[in-house]
């Protein structure tokens, strides 16, 4: 095969990609986000990212999203949606890392499936934000309606800082997206997901933090998943049309668990550690098939 990846140059995912494609005896690329091509003409269009032609690529794997504007953004799923239509095996899915990357149409999908969601309230001004913080109990997290890795998140448990919040928010034009604070016992549980079945699960414990995430500061273990946390995880990939997913379980202090978070490009170097397990090859593995 040939396997061309999207990421960032340095990237431990992307050697870790390349290590187990070449290993197999396929042909790798790394390619930039910043140079993707595309040129319509004699009822053609044609993709290139940079001195790569990716009509001849079999596999592209999006290892990131960069940060860019509303314009970027749209080109950059319109010309993954055009692989896909071209035969290119393209991982994740355009539409699902569409659907992943914004916290309000995941919630919304997650909770379609009949899946537990947190309480949430999506607004865009402060008067109605300030509503949602009362009608959710007064703790709160407001969360980046873009984002990933616990970066941007914020709990709010006084109004007058939530006020505060929310209007300088509301003076850069975000989105708010407020969600209850789900009291919890310190740990939240990641599952990663791959063709509709659980590789496995970890543990991630906040050290002085309420967020879990291992990016800041918090600390995995080895889990295994039950039955019902499986079930929870399989479901949340198939909602959001993730062939391979990072699902975020959390449990309340009353043993109610909540689907928290899909991550279409899920971040495995804890997972494989803690796990014992070559998360690398066994998408290689997933794509030879």
């Amino acid at each position: 095969m040939r396997i061309a990846v999207l990421g960032n140059a340095g990237s431990w995912y992307c050697r870790e990609l390349e290590r187990a494609a070449t290993e197999r005896g396929h042909k790798f690329v790394r390619l930039d986000f910043s140079r993707l091509m595309s040129t319509v003409a004699n009822d053609v269009t044609a993709l290139s990212c940079g001195d790569f032609d990716l009509s001849i690529a079999d596999v592209v794997i999006v290892r990131t999203m960069p940060p860019g504007s509303l314009e970027q953004v749209v080109y950059r799923m319109d010309a993954l949606l055009k692989l896909e239509e071209n035969g290119v095996v393209v991982v994740n899915s355009p539409k699902s890392i569409e659907c992943a990357v914004d916290k309000y149409l995941t919630t919304s999908r997650l909770e379609k499936a009949g899946l537990p969601v947190p309480p949430t309230i999506v607004c865009e001004d402060s008067e109605t934000a300030i509503q949602a913080f009362n009608s959710l109990g007064g703790d709160v997290v407001v969360k980046p309606l873009f984002g990933s890795e616990g970066r941007g998140i914020v709990r709010v448990s006084d109004q007058e800082l939530a006020l505060r919040t929310f209007r300088t928010l509301e003076r850069i034009d975000a989105v708010l997206y407020i969600q209850k604070f789900v009291e919890h016992e310190g740990f939240d549980i990641r599952a990663l997901v791959l063709d509709g079945r659980v590789i496995g699960g970890m543990r991630r414990r906040c050290r002085d933090d309420f967020r879990t995430n291992v990016s800041q500061s918090g600390f995995a273990e080895s889990h295994q998943l039950t039955k019902h946390e499986e079930s929870l995880a399989i479901n949340a990939a198939a909602a959001t049309g993730s062939r391979f997913a990072g699902i975020d379980l959390l449990y309340e202090r009353n043993g109610q668990c909540f689907v928290i978070e899909v991550n279409a490009v899920p971040g495995w170097r804890a997972f494989g550690r803690v796990n014992d397990c070559d998360v690398a090859a066994t998408l290689i593995e997933s794509l030879e098939a």
